[in-house]
């Protein structure tokens, strides 16, 4: 399991040019399932995120969570984070899992935060092909594996 987390001022996702979803302040995740990915996996990753000082202070120092500043999380599901390069130049996706095993274990990690913030976490559309727009704050991305 892979999550790139973007620190954002404001993300939102399209499909076929209509918004299915956005936040303001808080986390654009893009996560990426791998075969082999667990329940319990995905259960650990929810809470680092939650818990993760990634906002700062009145001095600038990165000492407030998620859940401290009462920020959003969106949530968009992209295999291709599982790319693989290893033999040539066209990458190979077989790290990802199949959508049968990966839509459910996203959902699950989707509940997971759900359930720490109190409150229902806005994500992309499952194996759409979704346009992705984000003010990057800081910039802060943080890669989570």
């Amino acid at each position: 399991m892979k999550v790139v987390l973007q620190r954002v001022r404001s993300a939102s996702v399209s499909v076929n040019g209509e918004k299915v979803a956005g936040i303001e302040r808080g986390y654009l995740l893009l996560l990426g399932i791998a075969a082999g990915d667990t329940t319990e996996q995905a259960k650990r990753m929810a809470q680092q995120i939650t818990k993760a000082r990634l906002f700062p202070d009145a001095e600038g120092k990165m000492q407030s969570s998620i859940l401290d500043i009462q920020g959003e999380i969106l949530v968009v599901s992209q295999f291709t984070l599982l790319a693989d390069f290893a033999k040539g130049n066209r990458p190979s996706f077989h790290q990802a899992a199949k959508p049968e095993m990966a839509k459910p274990l996203c959902d699950f990690f989707v509940e997971e935060l759900s359930q720490v913030l109190g409150r229902k976490i806005p994500t992309g559309v499952f194996g759409a092909d979704m346009q992705v727009q984000l003010v990057n704050d800081g910039p802060v991305t943080i890669v989570f594996e």
